[in-house]
């Protein structure tokens, strides 16, 4: 079986790839994470990705590699992760009450192929009170998380309304998709 690399510094993401069965090593990453402003949202998750596998792919070139990013969209503008208290307030204000959309780009590669894809997800908010989102940000403290939140805290399990298609892409790792791609592409199951 071949070993499969995360290059990853999320939780969510070494979580899920475990509870999906796979066997791997983590590493963290430390990559610069700009892009240029005339791509579109799913091309952003993608590029971020892809430029991800890049960065490390010499380093692994006899392992399956697996990068991913995730991005938070609302109407057209990227919410990425907030740099403080006050920008996390911001974000959550903009999304209360509101539909947005999380992108997840994943890039998979061996030697000699690489496999880039994304996912989207719906996800619909309900009204938050000021109240809510000081508690929120005080008691879970998203500043690593796109947007200010995630679906797993208190905010998903008390106020988000609905979501349309993943819920693990909102966690940051499209699931079903990666297990298709390492399967149907690169020949890797977790039995």
């Amino acid at each position: 079986m071949k070993k499969i690399i995360l290059a990853s510094n999320s939780p969510r993401r070494r979580q899920l790839l475990s509870e999906a069965g796979y066997q791997f090593e983590a590493i963290n990453t430390d990559f610069d994470e700009t892009f240029a402003d005339n791509l579109t949202p799913q091309q952003v998750a993608e590029h971020l990705a892809q430029e991800k596998n890049n960065f490390y792919r010499h380093q692994f070139a006899d392992e399956i590699l697996i990068t991913s990013d995730t991005i938070v969209v609302m109407d057209d503008t990227i919410l990425g992760k907030p740099a403080d208290y006050a920008d996390a307030t911001k974000m959550l204000k903009k999304l209360s009450g509101a539909s947005h959309q999380v992108i997840s780009g994943v890039c998979i590669s061996e030697r000699d192929q690489q496999f880039t894809f994304h996912d989207t997800t719906q996800v619909f908010f309900d009204l938050l009170s000021e109240a809510e989102i000081k508690y929120y940000i005080e008691t879970c403290k998203p500043y690593d998380k796109a947007g200010a939140y995630g679906i797993q805290d208190w905010i998903g399990l008390t106020k988000i309304r609905k979501i349309e298609g993943s819920y693990f892409n909102v966690m940051g790792l499209p699931i079903r998709p990666l297990y298709l791609a390492l399967k149907d592409r690169f020949g890797v199951t977790p039995f």
